[in-house]
């Protein structure tokens, strides 16, 4: 099944990556005013919407900030760069058990929105003039560099940071390398929708 490429197919569809994608069953149809009103809230902002790792993205000066996604149980909205953050108002949670930093604010009722918006704008605002400062955030320490497309790829999708971090160090490092190789930051975010299957099977970049 095809990923969406353009951002209105995931408020109107879904991201399609599942059987469920433009269906009453997709995840989008149950949190879609919650969605749109994260989306309005990134507009409003005067974010750059595009879509990367098949959902909404939002970015600026060349910098992505934010992502939205949809689950069964939740919909949230994700930060880019979390190091850079401060989480004046305690909302940041982790993706999952093996994220690095906070960095994600869920959702289980769309009405979370509007009490939160005043947050979610100062916590935009925060990455955005980090963007456009060229601040970047600490690193952490890593026998190999992890490339940011990959760490922001890690930071977007639960499921296959779990799956990356359950990796023996040698197959995490056979993508690291990977990626590392190639020059344009377009290719290293192609290459990773390219092996998120792989990654999820429990395999190394060069394994059958």
């Amino acid at each position: 099944m095809a990923m969406i490429t353009d951002s209105n197919d995931f408020f109107t569809k879904g991201c399609g990556r599942c059987a469920r994608f433009d269906t009453p069953g997709c995840s989008t149809r149950r949190w879609i005013d919650g969605l749109n009103a994260l989306r309005r809230i990134c507009h409003d902002m005067g974010l750059e919407e595009t879509v990367k790792w098949a959902h909404p993205t939002y970015m600026h000066a060349g910098r992505n900030i934010a992502l939205i996604a949809a689950f069964r149980g939740d919909f949230r909205l994700s930060f880019m760069n979390p190091g850079l953050l401060n989480d004046s108002e305690g909302l940041l949670e982790p993706q999952g058990p093996n994220s690095r930093t906070p960095g994600m604010i869920r959702f289980t009722d769309v009405a979370e929105v509007g009490g939160t918006e005043p947050a979610i704008r100062a916590y935009l605002r925060q990455l955005m003039d980090h963007a456009e400062a060229g601040t970047k955030p600490p690193k952490m320490q890593t026998e190999t560099d992890m490339p940011d497309e990959l760490a922001e790829a890690l930071d977007a999708d639960p499921e296959l940071a779990e799956a990356f971090h359950a990796l023996t160090p040698g197959r995490q490092r056979s993508y690291m390398f990977n990626l590392g190789q190639a020059k344009q930051p377009a290719t290293r975010v192609a290459r990773i929708e390219k092996f998120r299957d792989r990654i999820i099977a429990g395999k190394g970049a060069l394994e059958r």
